[in-house]
């Protein structure tokens, strides 16, 4: 059975994400007031994103992937911005070898 992940652009400028079996049902329940309650307090605008899984175990948890990222990794995602996506999603702490540039010589050696 087909499964969806989805984001919304909600009213207050921040993205919902979401899976279902029945991305048109689900889609109207936001729309109506009646999904997440997220979707209640800020209601959607606009669908900008969807992806289709094979069974709703894999939409779930590709939502829960999506919904850790940042709001400009999700941006880029939706832009299919893949160069800026790569940026954002590489490590960003000091010990990533790209980070590398504060060993001295010395420790080269």
């Amino acid at each position: 059975m087909k499964a969806y992940t989805y984001i919304l652009l909600c009213e207050n400028g921040y993205y919902y994400t979401g899976s279902t079996i029945d991305l048109e049902k689900r889609l109207k329940e936001h729309w109506n007031g009646h999904g997440a309650n997220f979707t209640k307090k800020y209601p959607p605008v606009e669908l900008v994103y969807v992806e289709e899984h094979q069974h709703i175990g894999l939409a779930f948890k590709r939502e829960k992937q999506l919904q850790k990222w940042s709001h400009d990794k999700k941006k880029a995602l939706i832009e299919m911005d893949f160069e800026r996506l790569h940026e954002l999603a590489a490590c960003q702490n000091a010990t990533h070898y790209l980070n590398r540039s504060h060993i001295n010589s010395e420790d080269k050696k």
